[in-house]
């Protein structure tokens, strides 16, 4: 019994790391439309991310669902290269001065991909 309360204790700051980094507490609620270039393709755990340059705001780190998600969505490896043109609809950091958002929709090659469909707002 000691040994499992002692284990959970030395579990909970892992866990709550993990939860804390996977959850949106982090991202505004308004969602932005990002259009851009692809500078740089990363397939893999914890998440997929794209850098992204846009014309007028520099390079942003888009930040897809985890792989699995990723991969539900259609977006695998090979969907996109870099120099592809793509559109991001997602929720951006609450820190103005990170370039970094949680992608909910991607289009790349006139393909679309929705990473959370369920968080999509259409208006």
């Amino acid at each position: 019994m000691v040994r499992v309360l002692i284990a959970s204790m030395l579990a909970l700051p892992v866990l709550s790391g993990a939860a804390a980094h996977h959850g949106w507490s982090w991202a505004d609620a308004d969602q932005i439309e990002l259009k851009g270039t692809i500078r740089d393709i990363y397939i893999g755990p914890p998440h997929p991310t794209l850098d992204v340059e846009t014309a007028s705001d520099g390079v942003w780190r888009v930040e897809l669902g985890n792989p699995r998600q990723t991969e539900r969505a259609g977006f695998v490896e090979g969907s996109a290269k870099v120099g592809d043109e793509i559109v991001a609809i997602g929720n951006r950091s609450q820190d103005a001065s990170e370039k970094r958002m949680k992608a909910v929709r991607i289009t790349v090659g006139g393909k679309t991909y929705d990473i959370y469909p369920e968080r999509i707002k259409t208006n």
